[in-house]
């Protein structure tokens, strides 16, 4: 019995074949998926139209709007698929159907829903009158457009207009359907789950807080001091983020410390010699998904998550910013982060990182919107000129998933560059880009 995370992958899978126009594949996986919804049926419905199978297109959309009588786009496309089948009393009785599940409305935007499509009442209208038009009811699709233009919006009258006159000449009209390719989507916090989440991860000392911990296996010494931190303020937790990172970071004054060491001893030396100290900001931002008992209390929240940050700071992308730039630049190694301490010049404001990552993926590269993207799709990312995108997965050739505030999100490859085309000026930190997969 499949899962259901094994049940969205095969819906995020048939969506990808049908982008990709294999038509079988698609319909393959939407197959396996064990009592469908009414969405992969419609879904179904729509490969079949596409393949040219009417029959079965027909028993897909049957299903659809037996699953969700008020499915007012399954109508729709069920009764396109009785137009093509030349039955067109049946078609016109569901596309009545239809416009009675708009209820008065204008426009049904199915959007949110998954499906990159408006159901416009005029174009219901214009539907039963082509429907019309060929049962030879010439009066009676006539009408039906009238109907349509005496209460339609703007920006349509020009259409209604011309159909009209088509009808008047006994010209029959094109009929109207869902774009072909676009089929419902499964939702994109469905999709955050795709990934597995190690959530404990291996047990490791990144920077004891406990005075005389030197057990080289930190996790339950570690735990503690979490739990502690769970009851502060939000802000307090940051702190402590910021400054167990920093003190895991070798300090310019001195080597830097192995694998092996343990970073109890780089905190011992440095409170030998306060001088050899300087400031490293590391901005914290993750994404971190919780298993929370219904109607957990604040303090509950705050510790598990605290629990989760831990795990989260240390398979988060580290990036370096230099004094004066807004780029960030990916430090992926060791090598990376001592070329760092090489060039940087220290200032008053002392070392700017800054440590992210979603859903414990990790960031392959970044790239920096050349042009402002607005979701077209609920699964698309939005970003603005400027921002800069965490890479967490090459989709195909023309698109990208990424990272960008906390939301994840795919967006066109063609708007972005990688981050290392506009810091050409500063040095070479770590491998290039196409190195990092």
């Amino acid at each position: 019995m499949s899962s259901l995370k094994d049940q969205v992958r095969d819906w995020h899978q048939g969506v990808l074949a049908v982008a990709r126009k294999d038509w079988d594949c698609a319909l393959c996986l939407f197959s396996d998926i064990r009592e469908p919804p009414a969405k992969i049926y419609f879904n179904m419905g729509c490969v079949h139209l596409m393949t040219g199978n009417l029959e079965a297109a027909l028993q897909a959309f049957d299903q659809a709007v037996t699953k969700d009588t008020c499915m007012a786009v399954g109508f729709f496309q069920r009764g396109v698929a009785n137009f093509r089948l030349k039955r067109f009393k049946e078609a016109v009785s569901d596309f009545q159907t239809a416009l009675a599940q708009l209820r008065g409305n204008a426009t049904i935007d199915y959007t949110q829903l998954g499906l990159y499509f408006k159901l416009q009442a005029w174009e219901v209208l214009y539907n039963i009158a082509s429907a019309q038009c060929q049962a030879g009811l010439w009066a009676e699709a006539a009408d039906t457009l009238v109907q349509a233009i005496s209460k339609w919006p703007e920006g349509t009258q020009d259409i209604l207009d011309s159909a009209l006159d088509q009808v008047q000449k006994q010209v029959p009209l094109q009929l109207r359907q869902v774009p072909k390719g676009e089929v419902f989507q499964p939702p994109r916090q469905y999709l955050q789950h795709l990934e597995p989440i190690d959530f404990l991860g291996k047990a490791k000392v990144v920077a004891s807080v406990i005075p005389g911990n030197h057990n080289s296996d930190g996790w339950p010494q570690q735990r503690s001091q979490v739990e502690e931190v769970g009851h502060r303020s939000p802000s307090s937790l940051g702190g402590h983020i910021r400054r167990a990172l920093g003190n895991s970071l070798p300090t310019s004054g001195g080597p830097a410390a192995g694998p092996s060491e343990d970073s109890s001893g780089v905190r011992g030396a440095a409170e030998k010699d306060p001088e050899s100290l300087v400031t490293v900001t590391v901005q914290c931002h993750f994404t971190v998904p919780l298993k929370a008992p219904r109607g957990a209390d604040l303090s509950s929240l705050r510790t598990l998550l605290a629990q989760a940050l831990p795990h989260q700071a240390q398979i988060g992308q580290v990036s370096y910013q230099a004094p004066g730039e807004n780029f960030w630049i990916p430090i992926p190694t060791e090598e990376s982060l001592q070329s760092v301490w090489r060039n940087e010049a220290v200032g008053p404001r002392g070392l700017q990182l800054r440590c992210r990552g979603a859903w414990g993926r990790p960031v392959l590269y970044q790239v920096v919107a050349q042009h402002k993207y607005s979701a077209q799709r609920p699964e698309d990312l939005d970003f603005r000129q400027g921002d800069i995108v965490d890479v967490l997965c090459e989709v195909d050739e023309a698109w990208l998933e990424g990272h960008l505030d906390g939301c994840i999100g795919i967006f066109p490859k063609c708007f972005v560059v990688p981050a290392d085309a506009c810091v050409e000026a500063l040095p070479v930190l770590g491998p290039k880009p196409g190195d990092q997969h």
